[in-house]
């Protein structure tokens, strides 16, 4: 009973205070039903007052809705208040901070924004706020081109339509070169976090009613000219081949699709095709279940376009374009390239061209080819734990991919993963070897044949509880599996340790003596192990690389029924 009174308590005082309508006449009716003991309502409030939203590297992200718990207007004034703090904080008067923000189209994502910039303002900051709904990479390309101390960007990314969230970056004076453009690391996020105050009365949050820069509408169109130069001019055979190649594109109804199109065809990219019913912007997200290109169904429009074009290509963006998977004819059939082959083909094209000095950098979870392809080129290779806050502050960065769809092709220009300008240069790919009577499912097949068939896929096991993955965890430290698909298990690594080259981190690597590679990690905000494999096969000439990558996917499949039943619980 008493835990009912302050539950109730807590949301009036939450509704009292909330700025937004909407919010507020959600809670109050909410209230109303609890305090009529209607058990849904009570545990919905219990749900939205059980805790506040913990502030981590990758920011906030929740469904919206009124109380600690969601995103809405209340979390994000004190959190803006808290970053505020901090970067009072890192300037101890020396210098006026500065804060750059971007918000994409999804519901409150410009509300958000305004909001933040609103109480940076009142702070004294130089405030610049983007005039639009952008692409995250505009925001993050900002930071450095800007020299702000900070960046912001209200984004959900490729989340369910009934989420946001808000990114955060660190620049300027708050962080070394590596560091600057890219999405903040431990210790900043528990420093920031320290400084929320999560019981502030929003009425005591100074915002100022004006006072912030409201950038150029064609500030994209900067962007553009900034990341341009990853591919070369579109002049004579370049222009031709770039012109015969036909694009399809869909923007997953995000905020990508004009920057994208405008990218493609500044660059001679003429004969391109749009997935209409998902280039506008909807927050609703309304012919996909997930706005993902990653999840069954997202691409099916687009693919259905292809067929009807015959293109060449199909090129998708997340919502907030900072990701992009692409698809392409594999003897006949459309077929969507795992994140790995993209990194492959954009990794192996950038090296070529790139100084020696440079280093190319995957997270652990993706594939090992690209170290084969430094090597290659003779260029050093760094692993970084999984997220591109670890990718983009390799020291020297010239390329960076993680397997989740995530690309830096131009990490000068920005330090973050870039949806938009790995496109022009897996386009810039395709149109080259065609003209060039190949493919890059040929260029694929030939460096399988140079570097080994490297063939990876993941399995993610739900269990019931989430207090039953630490003990799974200790279990596989403690008594690991002893082969996998017929494989001795030869070597393990735990990586909860850490290391020179690794912070610690909750996962462990499985190592065969067939080279065969698995990495078991906690998901982290789920009940999920989530395993990632590797099976690398050898291949004498591009003719044996089907039945190389045959073996290689059935020993994956094998190991993937073999680890399922290993962690059951049953």
């Amino acid at each position: 009973m008493e835990q009912t009174v302050d539950l109730l308590a807590a949301a009036s005082d939450w509704a009292a205070q909330d700025p937004d309508e909407h919010t507020r006449h959600e809670l109050t009716e909410l209230l109303e039903s609890a305090r009529a003991d209607d058990p849904a309502a009570l545990a919905d409030l219990a749900d939205r007052f059980g805790g506040v939203l913990a502030f981590g590297t990758a920011g906030l992200r929740a469904e919206l809705g009124a109380g600690p718990m969601r995103m809405n207007r209340v979390v994000v004034l004190r959190t803006a208040a808290g970053i505020a703090r901090y970067l009072i904080g890192q300037a101890a008067g020396a210098y006026t901070p500065k804060v750059v923000i971007g918000f994409d189209a999804r519901t409150n994502s410009d509300v958000f924004a305004e909001d933040s910039a609103a109480v940076f303002a009142a702070a004294g900051f130089e405030v610049l706020l983007m005039p639009s709904a952008l692409p995250t990479p505009v925001l993050a390309w900002a930071v450095r081109r800007f020299e702000a101390e900070a960046g912001i960007m209200v984004t959900a990314s490729h989340n369910p339509p009934r989420d946001n969230g808000y990114k955060v970056y660190t620049g300027g004076r708050v962080t070394d070169e590596a560091g600057r453009g890219a999405q903040i690391v431990s210790p900043v996020d528990a420093q920031i976090a320290e400084l929320i105050d999560h019981t502030q009365p929003v009425s005591d949050i100074a915002r100022a009613e004006s006072g912030w820069q409201v950038l150029p509408d064609d500030i994209a169109a900067h962007y553009l000219r900034d990341t341009q130069p990853v591919i070369p001019a579109a002049e004579g055979r370049t222009a031709t081949a770039r012109a015969a190649l036909r694009i399809v594109l869909t923007a997953m109804h995000g905020v990508g699709g004009q920057t994208m199109a405008r990218a493609l065809r500044n660059t001679g990219f003429t004969d391109l095709h749009l997935v209409a019913e998902q280039f506008e912007p909807d927050p609703l997200f309304p012919t996909v279940d997930f706005p993902n290109p990653e999840e069954p169904g997202a691409m099916d429009l687009a693919l259905a376009l292809a067929d009807k074009v015959e293109a060449d290509l199909v090129i998708a963006n997340d919502p907030d374009a900072d990701r992009c998977a692409a698809a392409l004819l594999d003897r006949g059939r459309w077929r969507m390239l795992r994140g790995d082959e993209v990194g492959w083909l954009l990794g192996d094209h950038v090296a070529a061209s790139l100084p020696k000095d440079r280093r190319l950098a995957n997270s652990i979870v993706s594939s090992r080819m690209l170290a084969a392809i430094a090597k290659e080129h003779s260029l050093e290779h760094r692993e970084t734990l999984t997220g591109f806050k670890w990718i983009s502050r390799v020291p020297s960065l010239g390329f960076g991919y993680e397997e989740a769809l995530g690309y830096c092709v131009a990490p000068d220009v920005v330090r973050d993963k870039d949806g938009i300008s790995a496109a022009l240069v897996l386009a810039d790919i395709a149109a080259t070897l065609k003209a060039a009577g190949s493919s890059p499912v040929a260029r694929l097949d030939e460096l399988a044949a140079a570097h080994g068939v490297h063939v990876t896929d993941q399995l993610s096991l739900r269990f019931s509880e989430l207090s039953l993955i630490p003990a799974l965890m200790d279990r596989l430290r403690t008594q690991p599996p002893k082969t996998l698909a017929g494989q001795q298990v030869n070597e393990i690594r735990d990586l909860s340790t850490g290391s020179d080259e690794l912070p610690a981190t909750d996962a462990l690597m499985l190592f065969c003596t067939d080279g065969t590679r698995v990495i078991i990690r906690p998901s982290g905000t789920e009940p999920k192990l989530k395993c990632y494999l590797e099976s690398i096969e050898p291949a004498a000439s591009l003719e044996a690389v089907p039945e190389a990558r045959d073996r290689a996917r059935a020993r994956c499949l094998k190991i993937k029924d073999e680890l399922a039943d290993f962690l059951a619980t049953d």
